[in-house]
């Protein structure tokens, strides 16, 4: 029987060890990865960033039915149990203005801010949700990449829009249409204030893993420049994004992004009350050893929340 990870969403289908056996039976190109570990267990190789990939294909193909899903070498191939996590809570969060109910269906329309090439936050809120995305990104390769795995799986492709972001210091604004509504924004920023910043916590990563590999340095999970690191770090993206908040702040009921330090919270909330939103929250996920957690704003009061899901998501009488 296996054992329940139970830090994990209630919701969340990672909650259990991952059972290989039957992640093989869905996608048996992962079986040459696949091995009994120093603990006895089967697992893979966590260092290697071609074996981090075919699990994800596997869980990917097992869990939401996604039969076609690759990335180009060097793009950050992220952890699925803890990016589900992040979209169970944000479903929990919009439930409070609707009767305790998560809403479901294409009427409910998020918004990924740098999905990447792996496009995962929307997979999972559409497959768990039936909801519908824009998703965004500065990079041209990753907006080419996330469009092919959408094209190859035919319940994403009238799910799923990608726009690219043409200027630098902007995260809403070019990509946001006036008068366009979206029932929460989801991001995973970086954190890495520079590139040797990135590759240091790549290092650590790696010799966490027990697998130094001395001066060269393999991105067991990828990244791009882009994904992994901005002038400034996770806190100058986040208060960018409080800022730029600011000027759609009727267009989305919550913006949201997650936060991978927690002694940078205290600037993150200096950043929300100069911008004065009526309801912050803060909401802690753990995966395993790791906590995390994503703050979410709302310029919309409680009644106007309300009125929000009326109007948006309960079907018409």
């Amino acid at each position: 029987m296996s054992e329940e990870k139970h830090v994990l969403h209630p919701r969340n289908k990672h909650r259990s060890r991952y059972d290989f056996p039957e992640l093989i039976k869905s996608l048996p190109a992962l079986q040459p990865f696949v091995a009994v570990n120093a603990h006895g267990a089967l697992s893979v190789d966590f260092s290697d960033p071609a074996a981090v990939k075919m699990l994800n294909r596997a869980l990917l193909m097992h869990f939401y039915g996604i039969s076609n899903w690759d990335i180009p070498a060097n793009y950050l191939c992220p952890p699925i149990p803890g990016r589900a996590d992040y979209i169970h809570y944000l479903a929990d969060l919009l439930a409070e203005g609707n009767k305790g109910i998560p809403p479901k269906g294409k009427q409910v329309k998020g918004l990924d801010i740098g999905m990447g090439a792996n496009c995962i936050y929307p997979i999972i809120g559409v497959q768990e949700y039936g909801w519908n995305f824009v998703g965004s990104d500065i990079d041209s390769g990753a907006i080419k990449a996330a469009k092919a795995i959408i094209a190859a799986n035919p319940g994403l492709t009238n799910a799923v829009a990608c726009r690219q972001q043409q200027h630098k210091g902007h995260i809403f604004k070019g990509i946001v249409k006036p008068g366009e509504r979206f029932d929460f924004s989801i991001c995973n920023p970086p954190f890495h204030a520079s590139a040797e910043e990135a590759q240091f916590g790549s290092r650590r990563k790696l010799q966490n893993l027990g697998k130094g590999r001395g001066k060269e340095t393999v991105l067991n999970f990828g990244g791009q420049h882009a994904e992994l690191w901005y002038e400034g770090g996770e806190v100058a993206f986040i208060r960018n994004m409080i800022n730029d908040s600011a000027a759609i702040a009727s267009q989305c009921l919550w913006f949201s992004s997650l936060v991978s330090k927690s002694s940078n919270l205290g600037f993150i909330y200096k950043a929300l009350e100069k911008v004065k939103p009526a309801a912050v929250r803060t909401v802690e996920m753990a995966q395993g050893q790791k906590i995390s957690r994503f703050v979410a704003w709302s310029f919309l009061a409680e009644r106007a929340q309300q009125q929000w899901a009326q109007e948006r998501w309960q079907p018409k009488k």
